[in-house]
């Protein structure tokens, strides 16, 4: 049971790290600041933030205009819940 805790502690953390990057980086768009790095946004939806960064981009309407993010963010959020649905299912 220790490990299904630690699963969802990790993936709360991670999509609300991906979700605040996203207003992050709109944040200094808008400043016209150094940008964070779309590798470092891909990186912590892949870890698992996919569902906080999709949410994130939807909410700041940030990185919406790029085909990467608009069609990759959204499956990448389907594949990551579909992924926890069979791990505990499993479990």
């Amino acid at each position: 049971m220790q490990g299904v805790w630690f699963i969802v502690a990790y993936i709360i953390i991670t999509n609300i790290i991906g979700f605040a990057i996203m207003g992050i980086d709109k944040r200094k768009a808008r400043n016209r600041e150094y940008r964070i790095a779309e590798k470092t946004l891909w990186f912590w939806a892949v870890i698992g933030g996919g569902t906080g960064a999709f949410l994130g981009m939807k909410h700041f309407r940030h990185k919406t205009k790029h085909a990467a993010f608009k069609w990759g963010l959204p499956l990448l959020m389907i594949l990551q819940i579909a992924l926890l649905i069979k791990i505990f299912i499993q479990w």
